[in-house]
């Protein structure tokens, strides 16, 4: 990059000045933790969303977990690197929807939260149950409930049982889409990733409508359901057929 441009980097992450080192541009810096050009704070987080502080200004936005802090917080940087006011950048943010089936909360008459969310990788279940854990700040147990796709990457199904268990009171292991593959099979790879600690608070069910049924039942006040793996997809596919499915639909019908 020439002189006369400029780079944004991220101080929280290990990697962020060793992308920078060699660069002729101007660097510039963002962080939730340290010094630097753009600060961020997260002040308080929601299950519809969160109160930040990006340079002493307080902003609310409808997006959750830390790493969406950071990522608004990039944003911000950016914007303001290019030119905009910080006022006009603040507005901006606090208007932007997450996309459908990223974080979706639901919440029921009773008082449980339910989260749709698409994270099918080890990665991304991590982060959001992370970010349940932000807000729920050991207040009420997570029941997680997720599968695996059929015809698809299949280590990281074992991986993918394994993080759920580590942060969650109770797993339903369940069907995804199981294209052309037995459910069961799936869920016995899935299985293959938990030891005999692990097993004693999961469960698996074959029906992800049953498994879903399930978590609701299982659940009570200030308690969190996790569903994931699909997201905003209205279907499941299963022998080569897609089926109408949708995660928030089941919610919303058994929540009443």
């Amino acid at each position: 990059m020439p002189k006369n441009a400029f780079s944004l980097t991220n101080l929280d992450d290990k990697n962020g000045l060793v992308m920078t080192q060699n660069t002729r541009s101007k660097v510039y810096t963002y962080s939730l933790r340290s010094l630097c050009d753009f600060k961020g704070r997260l002040l308080e987080s929601h299950f519809e969303g969160m109160l930040l502080d990006f340079n002493n200004h307080e902003l609310a936005v409808q997006f959750i977990g830390k790493f969406n802090a950071s990522n608004l917080l990039a944003v911000f940087g950016a914007a303001v690197l290019l030119g905009k006011k910080e006022e006009e950048v603040l507005i901006a943010l606090s208007t932007l929807h997450p996309v459908a089936g990223r974080f979706e909360s639901i919440r029921s008459a009773e008082g449980v939260t339910a989260i749709v969310d698409y994270a099918h990788t080890p990665d991304a279940l991590i982060n959001v149950l992370n970010a349940i854990h932000g807000v729920l700040e050991g207040q009420g147990k997570i029941i997680t409930v997720v599968g695996a796709g059929g015809n698809r990457d299949k280590g990281k199904r074992p991986l993918m049982a394994k993080e759920a268990a580590k942060a969650s009171d109770r797993v339903i292991i369940t069907s995804d889409n199981p294209r052309f593959e037995e459910p069961q099979d799936i869920i016995k790879d899935m299985l293959a990733g938990l030891d005999a600690e692990d097993m004693k608070k999961t469960l698996s069910i074959a029906d992800r409508k049953e498994a879903i049924r399930t978590a609701c039942m299982l659940a009570e006040k200030g308690d969190v359901i996790l569903v994931a793996g699909k997201g905003h997809e209205n279907y499941q596919e299963i022998k080569g057929v897609k089926h109408h499915f949708d995660d928030k639909e089941v919610l919303k019908e058994i929540f009443g």
